[in-house]
């Protein structure tokens, strides 16, 4: 007799789990963050009875468009609105909001709800009155993924709703809006969020959450997020399940497969030392870990622009930025920067990807040796002062030494004997006319000729120079 033995294995209860960008939304208009001028608005229109039927959140991602749009929902249904005009979250239609359950508030998604027969839907209900609040509000996410017929369906609903009607919408591409509905709402545009910020808002929650995590790693969160906080939250919960904490800033940039520093800080004593063969070897060892070439390039590009606010008098946010803030020039790092703004366009299209990042590496330590055009430049000019400078001392006339006898009239000796008399016009013969081509020319000053010579000389040295793109040493 055999038996069949099953073994339950209970996994980790996640069903309590909540990820740190939903776990911290905003509950109230206070909690909202980097949006004051939106808040303060939003504020006086509840608390003037100002309340219009159509709004419109504009802003990159993360910034707080929905959260925005959910929160005045919320406040207008409020059954206890608080003196400073907050929700209470506590009321039968603030839970049912939060909860997503609510009959009053309608989210729509616009991108998987975009054509004309779904907004033809919504203009069959929009007439109904709100269950429990005082107004019935249709919030549309991603508006601008709405096809032009639904924006044309939309728009006589829009202009004149029912009293109890009112629309909230949210896009990242405000420009694709069709003019007729941009001009039917209020608009507000929400602000990218700025690094240090993001940075301060992550230590805030790091703190409440109790995660020991060093200055370095939330400034490598808050600059991978490119103004998105939400961005910044998702990119947190990813480090803390990589490592136990305290979780330091090597883990955050192998967490999220960056580059380190000291890489690019290699790549500025090779340029230093002119090490054409390390352009080789500094690919070689990217394309061994795996890296991808744009990321790479921006990378490489937020490198040079770091140093270049070093040139500029910022502090350094590592020591090693001071150094190599002095191997290269302002007008080098200014090069720099705009080849590889060309760079990351061409990388995006280019097949040979370790090739493209060679010549990258090159550009950047072949450029110890070129001069910038500006230098050029302004040595031409100072040659042509010095020459018209030169010139001017050559050809001036020399001073005439006046002494005593320019001013005592001569003395005249009486002859010893009787002068012939001498006719004043004696008789010659005629002069032979002369001929302009038998005239020698003039005679140029040896010294202003040999000025003239160099200032030539300088001037080709230099345009050539130009034309090259480097001298030899």
């Amino acid at each position: 007799m055999s038996y069949q033995v099953t073994i339950a294995l209970k996994g980790p209860n996640m069903s309590g789990y909540q990820v740190i960008a939903k776990k911290f939304r905003p509950k109230k208009f206070s909690e909202v963050f980097e949006q004051e001028a939106i808040v303060q608005t939003l504020k006086n229109t509840m608390r003037l009875g100002r309340v219009g039927h159509a709004y419109l959140f504009c802003g990159t991602r993360g910034t707080g468009k929905t959260t925005l749009a959910r929160l005045f929902a919320k406040a207008i249904n409020c059954e206890n609105l608080s003196p400073d005009v907050e929700p209470c979250n506590q009321c039968c239609s603030c839970t049912e909001i939060i909860s997503g359950s609510s009959l009053d508030v309608i989210e729509i998604d616009g991108a998987s709800n975009r054509g004309i027969d779904d907004i033809r839907n919504l203009n069959e209900t929009v007439g109904y009155a709100a269950s429990n609040g005082n107004y019935k509000i249709y919030i549309i996410d991603e508006v601008h993924m709405l096809t032009k017929e639904a924006f044309n369906a939309l728009l006589k609903t829009l202009e004149e709703p029912p009293s109890h009607a009112l629309f909230f919408f949210a896009t990242t591409e405000p420009h694709k809006v069709l003019p007729t509905i941009l001009s039917r709402c209020q608009r507000f545009d929400l602000k990218r969020i700025t690094p240090e910020k993001i940075e301060t808002k992550l230590a805030s929650i790091a703190k409440q959450l109790n995660i020991a995590i060093e200055e370095g790693a939330l400034r490598v969160l808050a600059g991978q997020a490119e103004g998105s906080l939400r961005d910044a939250e998702s990119l947190f919960d990813q480090l803390i399940c990589f490592e136990e904490p305290p979780i330091t800033r090597s883990h955050a940039i192998k967490a999220l497969g960056l580059i380190q520093t000291d890489f690019f800080f290699r790549l500025d004593q090779a340029a230093s030392k002119y090490d054409l063969a390390a352009a080789f070897s500094l690919t070689e060892v990217l394309f061994k870990e795996g890296a991808h070439l744009q990321h790479v390039l921006e990378s490489l590009a937020e490198h040079f622009r770091i140093i270049a606010r070093v040139q500029m008098g910022e502090a350094p946010p590592f020591l090693s930025y001071t150094t190599s803030a002095k191997i290269y020039s302002t007008h080098q790092i200014l090069e720099i920067l705009d080849y590889l703004i060309d760079a990351m366009e061409r990388g995006q299209r280019t097949p040979f990807k370790r090739i493209h990042l060679e010549v990258v590496f090159l550009h950047i330590i072949r450029s110890m040796k070129k001069i910038p055009l500006e230098f050029l430049v302004d040595r031409l000019e100072a040659l042509k002062n010095e020459a018209s400078q030169m010139s001017k001392v050559t050809t001036a006339p020399l001073p005439i030494q006046k002494t005593a006898a320019h001013f005592s009239p001569p003395k005249i000796e009486e002859p010893a004997q009787p002068i012939e008399e001498v006719p004043f016009f004696p008789e010659t013969p005629d002069p032979k006319p002369i001929s302009a081509d038998s005239l020698p020319p003039p005679e140029t000053p040896p010294s202003y000729a040999i000025q003239e010579k160099i200032k030539h000389d300088q001037v080709m040295r230099f345009a050539s120079v130009e034309l090259n793109g480097s001298l030899k040493k």
